[in-house]
């Protein structure tokens, strides 16, 4: 068995004849968080929409090369039991404005047939919104409508319902972009604690957010790795003078 969930081979992404991904080769290891940093438009969103097959809903997008999910081409995959087991929260909040809090993480858990019981539905909600550190924040509210939450409660409820489906790795683009700091902590500090049930692939254009969370960094410049490896050596000790320049906040 592979020691990585996610594996990308000489991947090329082009969309409208404009490539932006060039021979991308990555390895995420398992039950770890792996962030990909980068500057806007270096192609880092478009790498996670490889993963899970989003990138098919883009016109004229053309991919080549080849990416393993538990080492398996996700090409092979059915698209939507990939996404069940590789979920994705966007850098928007993008809660169900018409479900109140409990139905925005109860319903996807039921559609997938997460849990049988009622009872053990009420236990997921509340493990999910637990784990994002909402549940105190929203315990005895559970029937209102997510415009009552403030942006970053509205994030951290997308990232429950994401959790409520049981998911083995989950793609973060960008989620703590439009939030306030002290929503951003909680975040940082819920998926810090989420590493040893599922695997995590973050994006972000913030080297100091790596700095805090990653355990593995890529750092995409124009589409390419210019550098990849364990956080903490990428950071004390970049090899690419590219590099050294996006931490030092010049890119």
């Amino acid at each position: 068995m592979s020691r990585y969930v996610i594996e990308i081979s000489n991947l090329t992404v082009s969309i409208k004849g404009k490539e932006i991904l060039k021979k991308v080769d990555l390895e995420v290891p398992y039950n770890s968080i792996y962030v990909i940093m980068g500057p806007s438009g270096s192609g880092k969103s478009t790498l996670l929409r490889v993963i899970n097959r989003l990138i098919e809903l883009i016109p004229d997008a053309r991919v080549q090369g080849i990416v393993k999910v538990f080492n398996i081409d996700v090409f092979d995959m059915d698209p939507y039991e990939l996404r069940r087991h590789v979920v994705m929260v966007s850098q928007e909040p993008n809660p169900f404005p018409h479900l109140n809090i409990f139905d925005n993480v109860a319903l996807p858990a039921r559609l997938n047939g997460v849990v049988k019981s009622k009872n053990d539905l009420h236990e997921l909600v509340r493990w999910a919104l637990e784990k994002v550190m909402l549940w105190d924040e929203v315990k005895d509210r559970l029937k209102a409508y997510p415009h009552t939450l403030s942006g970053g409660q509205r994030q951290r409820l997308c990232l429950a319902r994401a959790l409520a489906i049981k998911p083995k790795v989950l793609l973060l683009d960008e989620p703590t972009a439009n939030i306030d700091p002290e929503n951003t902590l909680k975040i940082e500090e819920s998926l810090k604690s989420l590493k040893d049930e599922l695997t995590i692939v973050m994006v972000t254009h913030m080297p100091h957010q790596a700095a805090r969370i990653a355990d593995y960094v890529a750092f995409i410049y124009g589409g390419s790795v210019v550098e990849k490896g364990v956080a903490r050596e990428v950071f004390m000790r970049p090899r690419n003078e590219v590099t050294n320049r996006f931490l030092r906040g010049a890119i």
